[in-house]
């Protein structure tokens, strides 16, 4: 005859299994969350990509407290934020460098000005450099030193926060030039000279800017054909990141942001 042998119970063995489990994983999940308060940015990168091999990371530090740093006492953040800062003032001293020299080498004295004021970079290019009477083509003459513009402007696109463009006009006679040309000459004009300079640099889209003013900022009285002349003009203003305004509008968090491809 056959003996059934009787079933142990062994609910409690499982149960006790589950609960170890449960308790390894929270140990695991707690060292992660330490570990993590004093990651690198190395090791960061690593367990970003673990989780997905095929991100793309666009990390911007910022100072203050939070993220994989978060035991850093922000003095390593205050001197990296000195550092970029540093280097944006280099790289816009250069670009005015550049720009003077360049105005020298092809004898456009005449025709185009350079200053700096404020951390900004002003180009004035008189309307005979780049546009015919009325037109917002680009004159064929004009690639070259467009060209030389956006060269030197792609070597410091790091560096730049925003290249203004703004078109004007002059008034024609005594009464104000009819609105509709008036503006839309300017804008356009403007807007070529930008559309020019995204198309032949690396400079950010997000950083280029067109603005038409028509003939309302003149810079001399329209009495006479020589004042008239400098009112019809292209000017251009290259300005340099502000570093640490950047930081204050992000909150002060280091932020890892992570973009998949």
């Amino acid at each position: 005859m056959a003996i059934k042998k009787k079933k142990s119970g062994g609910g409690g063995a499982n149960w006790m299994d589950t609960y170890g489990d449960m308790v390894t994983l929270l140990l695991c999940f707690f060292v992660l969350l330490y570990s993590m308060s004093t990651i690198s940015e190395d090791n960061w990168k690593a367990i970003v990509q673990s989780f997905n091999p095929t991100a793309v990371e666009d990390i911007r530090a910022t100072t203050g407290a939070g993220g994989p740093d978060a035991d850093n006492t922000g003095e390593t953040g205050h001197e990296s934020v000195e550092e970029m800062q540093e280097q944006v003032e280099q790289d816009m001293q250069s670009l005015l460098q550049a720009i003077q020299e360049f105005v020298q080498q092809q004898n456009l004295q005449d025709a185009v000005t350079v200053s700096q004021d404020g951390g900004k970079i002003f180009i004035t290019f008189s309307q005979s450099v780049f546009f015919d009477g009325e037109s917002a083509v680009i004159r064929k003459e004009a690639y070259p030193i467009l060209d030389g513009v956006s060269d030197m402007l792609s070597s410091v696109a790091e560096s730049l926060d925003e290249v203004r463009v703004q078109g004007h006009t002059a008034r024609a006679g005594q009464g104000p030039n009819n609105v509709v040309n008036d503006r839309t000459l300017s804008s356009n004009r403007a807007a070529n000279v930008i559309v020019y300079i995204q198309q032949h640099s690396v400079v950010p889209p997000s950083c280029l800017v067109s603005e038409g003013f028509g003939e309302w900022r003149p810079v001399a009285p329209n009495d006479t054909a020589e004042n008239r002349a400098k009112n019809r003009r292209v000017e251009m203003i290259v300005s340099g990141r502000d570093i640490e305004a950047e930081m204050e509008e992000q909150g002060g968090i280091q932020q890892y942001i992570v973009m998949t491809s």
